[in-house]
């Protein structure tokens, strides 16, 4: 801040209607008070209130002293009137009565300092209650002030306008509570500031020193400034962070959680706590985090200076760097893209040349070889689109065959959207060259010119674009334009998942049940494909009529899988066994597995429910393991289909039981009335996924954002049954005696010994979903196979003022109960998102010179980030990871 600047900001503070301390009230060792005196002087101007504090022991004084100044500027209405004097001197009369409350409140701790450099979460806690967690410094007063001088009024700023001054909008309750005990430390009775008083407040909310930090804490939640927090007062402050961080169960049970704090802070029962026993609490708060060894601390270290970013200088080698590092990671799509394009360009070159030759040449010119050459290659895209759709051929290949080291059986529906693209390309070319270059010519020709045409296009010219159209070559081309304009507009984003703001009438003509009854269109594009290939204007020869040759047989093959799909899916109607509704829109149905239906974890299955639909199959992950004796998916209502099957569902089921999970449920015994009301379900598969490769690895990180975890709970699930039924089999457990050898064929396929599972969700109900296991690994996992990390993003990072009493109730509760108080499981969540860098680094130490399996499943928005950390530390440390991405 400039010095024009800072004195325009001490001008504000000596306006300002407040009473301001000289310095902080000190009180040296346990001393009694032997005298008090209170002196007030009083003129036209200005007041002076002067407490004396005499130590009879050591003769000390202490003084506060306190000057206040009138200024018409800021005079609130009541400040004017004639007993305004009185008023202030009220308010600073027990202003001082408080301050004294607190210097007594202090007498009986005055000799305790709490020893800070021993202490397990010393190093944590001083690093929080941090206010502000960005602009700290010069230049975030600069922004402040900007938005100071945007949104205040005549030179003031509400109170409620304050959060959004300082960049806490989201936080507004906090930040009005944060503006009371600032102001109620100066002495602030206006709802306004100025300038200046903002930037006092700025200095100590950024204030890098932990006791400042936490003086200012505590001044929030003691209201009424006695140096004393009572239970009500801490039950308003955790209702104040649980709802700035979005925790409404904490909401709940605020009145249990300030019981605990009281419980565990108030031991001598005398009905409040003080600062000291606040400190306490957050210097020696369990911490449940583990701390490396020193080995590794030395590993970590080492890795953090080779992986520091060295820029290349010579531009042409690192460009050259950048392209072997694409190729390194891409080369699989790589060669599939280049053999596509040049069987592509292949084509187009075969049929232009071929067309050069012929007597329609020399009428309609290049036009009709580019006509041609971009109908040639239309064929076979038309053909090709169809095999990666083909799901049960891409299992089997990617399940049984060596194929999938070489070929990317992962990106099946990216690269069905290229073939669309170059049916797209294809399309235009055959179209716009038709329509825009050799019809214009052939129906300009000379008869001269015409003559060599006459045995393909009849003994009379052409005189206009209808004899075209009506044509069978000519109406069949226009439908199929139409409906393949159609099925390429609704399957584009936008319109499937229903991006973009449409009036009513539009928007309910997309969606994904419009991206799926237009993709069926398909079946009449196909027919009129064929009769279009095979009624031309220039070929007449049968079996140079080549349309139906390209399409045999993927048609053949993707007729086969339909037909195996649909048989093979009513044989397996399912027995609903339990239906739980939870927040967050999701809903998990727990089903009889159908006899003889083997899948790996990370596979997923098609739903059919008649009562919705007879015809949409829709896509779900299965969450239960293979070893268990039911079938599960967990189904988040996104679009209309879900929403009705949510709806059907939601009518059976009932408020949970006590220790039950869910909002609502139903539990079906083989006897229950609840049966005969319950809608039919059809399942098709297991299909193939990328995260079914997780077997492969030693070492496997798990991570999953909100609804994507659902194929990563089944594996985790699936390592934790594993590894008991290896212990079983190493302790040679007679109930495995007689399976003993297929259970070590299973197992010697099983290569996975540790699992990291990064579990990132916005919604503090989404724990919910998976409580059970969660509680199961916590419970099992003695080994520590297993490594769960939950993350909620509603909640401020750790060391977030606003997230500061959440992590004291949380380390409380925990070592209390064994539970935490934000997921409801035994596992420990953290606040704010993940440092996937340190999550990579940490993998990279722990597992150096093994191979680690990289699984996601999300929003794509997380995509780059993480596959770029898994190629950095791959070619910088010793540890490789494979990245795989779920299709979502």
């Amino acid at each position: 801040m400039d010095e024009a600047t800072f004195s325009e900001a001490e001008s504000n503070i000596k306006r300002a209607n407040h009473v301001s301390f000289s310095g902080p009230l000190v009180v040296t060792g346990s001393k009694k008070l032997k005298s008090r005196s209170v002196r007030t002087e009083n003129n036209d101007d200005a007041y002076d209130v002067e407490i004396v504090l005499h130590d009879a022991k050591d003769d000390e004084v202490s003084m506060i002293r306190g000057v206040t100044t009138t200024s018409e500027h800021n005079l609130s209405a009541a400040d004017k009137t004639p007993n305004s004097l009185a008023s202030k001197l009220s308010f600073r009369m027990r202003q001082v009565s408080g301050e004294l409350t607190r210097m007594a409140s202090s007498k009986s701790s005055s000799n305790y300092k709490l020893d800070r450099s021993h202490s397990a979460g010393t190093v944590h806690a001083l690093k929080g209650l941090r206010f502000m967690n960005k602009n700290i410094g010069s230049e975030g007063w600069s922004d402040i002030q900007k938005r100071f001088k945007e949104l205040s009024a005549g030179g003031v700023l509400h109170k409620s306008l304050f959060g959004q001054c300082i960049g806490m909008k989201e936080s507004s309750e906090f930040a009005d509570k944060l503006f009371e005990a600032l102001a109620r430390k100066r002495c602030i009775v206006s709802d306004s500031i100025t300038e200046g008083e903002l930037y006092r407040f700025w200095e100590q909310i950024t204030d890098a020193s932990f006791d400042a930090r936490l003086e200012t804490f505590f001044d929030m939640v003691d209201k009424d400034a006695d140096g004393r927090i009572m239970e009500d007062e801490v039950k308003e402050i955790i209702t104040l962070s649980a709802a700035a961080n979005n925790l409404s169960k904490i909401q709940d049970h605020a009145d249990e959680y300030a019981a605990l704090i009281m419980e565990e802070l108030d031991l001598d029962n005398r009905g409040y706590i003080e600062l000291q026993n606040l400190e306490t609490l957050l210097v020696q708060a369990p911490n449940y985090s583990s701390n490396p060894t020193t080995e590794n601390r030395v590993l970590s270290q080492m890795l953090s200076q080779k992986l520091k970013l060295t820029k290349e200088l010579n531009p042409i080698k690192r460009w050259f760097r950048k392209k072997a590092y694409f190729v390194e990671d891409n080369w699989k799509r790589i060669w599939v893209m280049v053999v596509w394009l040049a069987i592509c360009g292949g084509l187009f070159t075969w049929k232009f040349i071929q067309y050069k030759h012929k007597a329609v040449f020399h009428v309609m010119g290049y036009c009709v070889c580019t006509a041609k050459g971009g109908a040639e290659t239309l064929k076979f895209n038309m053909a090709l689109i169809l095999l990666p759709v083909c799901r049960n051929t891409m299992t089997w290949l990617r399940s049984r065959t060596k194929l999938g080291s070489v070929v990317p059986f992962d990106d099946n529906i990216n690269f069905h959207k290229v073939i669309a693209l170059g049916i797209t390309i294809g399309t235009g070319l055959h179209v716009i060259s038709h329509l825009t270059c050799d019809f214009p010519r052939l129906l300009h020709a000379t008869d001269a010119e015409y003559e060599p045409m006459k045995p393909l296009f009849g003994e009379e010219r052409p005189n206009n674009y209808w004899w075209f159209v009506k044509g069978m070559e000519g109406w069949t081309g226009v439908v199929m334009l139409v409906l393949m304009a159609i099925a390429f507009t609704l399957a584009q984003p936008w319109f499937r998942r229903n991006r973009i703001n449409l009036p009513t009438t539009i928007k309910n003509l997309t969606g994904f049940n419009a991206f799926w009854y237009s993709h069926h269109l398909f079946v009449l594009v196909y027919i009129l494909f064929i009769v279009h290939g095979y009624f031309l204007y220039i070929t007449k020869t049968w079996y140079k009529k080549t349309t139906w040759m390209y399409l045999a047989v993927p048609m053949i093959l993707y007729a086969s899988e339909r037909l195996i799909r649909a048989f093979r899916s009513g044989h397996k109607t399912v027995q609903i066994l339990k239906v739980s509704v939870y927040p967050g829109n999701v809903m998990s149905l727990h089903m009889s597995k159908p006899q003889g239906f083997k899948y790996t974890s990370g596979q997923y299955i098609f739903v059919n429910c008649p009562e919705v639909s007879p015809f949409q199959w829709h896509p779900f992950s299965i969450t239960s393991a293979p070893g268990d004796d039911y079938l599960s998916i967990h189904i988040r209502t996104r679009g209309d289909w879900t929403s009705q099957l949510k709806a059907i569902f939601s009518k059976v089921c009932h408020t949970p039981d006590n220790g039950q999970s869910g909002l609502l449920r139903a539990d079906i015994g083989p006897i229950s009335s609840n049966k005969l009301r319950l809608p039919k379900l059809l399942i098709d598969g297991p299909y193939g996924a990328p995260a079914q490769d997780y077997k492969k690895y030693d070492i496997v990180l798990l991570i999953g954002l909100g609804i994507g975890a659902t194929p990563l709970i089944s594996i985790v699930k699936d390592v934790l049954n594993n590894i008991k039924q290896q212990k079983d089999i190493e302790k040679g457990s007679p109930l495995l005696e007689n399976n003993i050898k297929s259970d070590k064929k299973k197992t010697s396929n099983f290569a996975t010994r540790r699992a990291y599972f990064y579990w990132v969700t916005r919604e503090q109900g989404s724990f919910e979903w998976f409580r059970g296991v969660m509680n199961e690994v916590a419970e099992n996992d003695h080994d520590g196979v297993i490594e769960l990390h939950n993350h909620c993003t509603s909640v401020y990072e750790e060391g977030d003022a606003r997230s500061a009493l959440i992590a004291m109730l949380q380390s409380l509760e925990h070592a209390k109960t064994g539970l935490d108080i934000v997921s409801g499981t035994r596992v420990k969540t953290h606040f704010a998102r993940p440092d996937w860098r340190r999550v990579f680094k940490n993998v990279a130490v722990n597992h150096a010179g093994q191979r680690v399996g990289v699984f996601y499943c999300g929003p794509p928005t997380l995509v780059g980030e993480l596959r770029r950390l898994a190629h950095d530390f791959s070619r910088k440390t010793s540890t490789k990871f494979d990245f795989h991405k779920e299709n979502f």
